[in-house]
């Protein structure tokens, strides 16, 4: 199979996010009224350039899956903008987006729910080619597809039921390929597989890439993994982006408090570095419903340098650190690692740092 040739050069913008928001209505009773909104997603604005791999990592609910079914519009944004290699597809309908259904793809988290059982490997393989037709030779098109992905072309007339959890994960893989995709969204696509399987799947997602020069948004609550797989990393709670930046800038200096003890909590090796032994941060409190976020900075009820009368009254945004590092944080991090009590403790001489609505 031919790569896809791209229409303007690597390391351009092929995602634009603008201000992304979803809201789900909460209804209960016979009448189904309404109780509540679910503010799953808010105010997200990223970029994923043409060949680069952008994780998006963070706790269980914080909105990263949502994000990315936002993107490929698998679901409708309440507000917002997504563009698509220049063009506008957040308010396109269905019939206009088909043909884009083309370049956008996704890998779901579960190997085992998001394969037909009813179908053969070489139906479920085929069927993007029936619903496009855009291949005459569909079955050896899909035993190509096999033997790329790792698996046997005899496999074709087989049943997801008689793979493992990898085998299945890798006809995922396939079946999200079979169109020459320019995007793929890969929704923890290994957090249901043992950690050797997973070295797999992540090896064939990098070997893919290169080969076809996709572009990846890779979601997952894994920093080992997200570390491993991204070029750029974008950190989000309760819906919204508290920092992005370069992968290494970000794991080596985390500037958001929250980013700090997400990394904490990773286990490393120690070493003779200037770093010293990384101390876990444990944060107070619970995850807030997203619900009824926190007002102003959604994280400050746990975040250990919260200012009352500041961080509970005025919302930070996004500001530039060195590189294209950003983090939405009115008293960031000034040095890494630290310990629960250094981070807690902010030198009183500090001065704080100007207000966002200051400019």
């Amino acid at each position: 199979m031919a790569a896809a040739s791209a229409q303007k050069p690597a390391g351009s913008p092929l995602v634009e996010v603008e201000h992304l928001t979803k809201h789900f209505i909460v209804k209960q009773g016979v009448f189904a009224r309404s109780k509540g909104v679910v503010h799953a997603v808010e105010d997200v604005s990223l970029t994923v350039n043409r060949g680069e791999t952008l994780g998006i990592v963070g706790e269980s609910g914080c909105g990263k899956s949502t994000t990315a079914r936002l993107i490929v519009r698998l679901l409708e944004p309440t507000s917002g903008v997504v563009r698509f290699d220049g063009q506008d597809i957040s308010r396109l309908s269905q019939r206009q987006l088909r043909p884009l259904r083309r370049q956008m793809q996704i890998i779901f988290q579960d190997p085992y729910s998001s394969l037909n059982p009813r179908k053969s490997i070489g139906q479920i393989i085929g069927e993007p080619f029936s619903i496009h037709k855009t291949e005459k030779d569909t079955k050896n098109r899909v035993r190509e597809l096999l033997g790329r992905v790792g698996l046997s072309p005899e496999h074709y007339n087989r049943y997801p039921h008689e793979f493992s959890g990898g085998q299945r994960q890798r006809i995922g893989i396939a079946r999200a390929l079979a169109l020459q995709p320019r995007l793929i969204v890969c929704d923890e696509p290994v957090s249901a597989l043992d950690v050797s399987v997973q070295a797999q799947i992540l090896n064939l997602l990098r070997s893919l890439q290169d080969e076809y020069d996709l572009t990846y948004i890779f979601i997952s609550h894994d920093l080992s993994v997200i570390r491993q797989v991204s070029d750029r990393i974008a950190v989000m709670y309760v819906g919204r982006v508290v920092e992005t930046g370069q992968s290494e800038l970000l794991y080596e200096h985390p500037r958001h408090p929250y980013t700090a003890a997400l990394l904490s909590a990773v286990p490393r090796p120690e070493t003779n570095g200037s770093g010293g032994k990384r101390q876990r941060i444990v944060l107070g409190g619970d995850v807030p419903s997203p619900v009824a976020p926190p007002p102003a900075c959604v994280f400050h009820p746990r975040c250990p340098r919260a200012r009352i009368g500041h961080c509970d009254t005025e919302a930070p945004v996004l500001r530039p650190f060195e590189g294209d590092h950003e983090a939405a944080c009115h008293y960031p991090v000034e040095r890494w690692p630290m310990t629960g009590e250094e981070l807690a403790h902010r030198p009183a001489e500090e001065p704080a740092p100007e207000s966002a609505s200051a400019g």
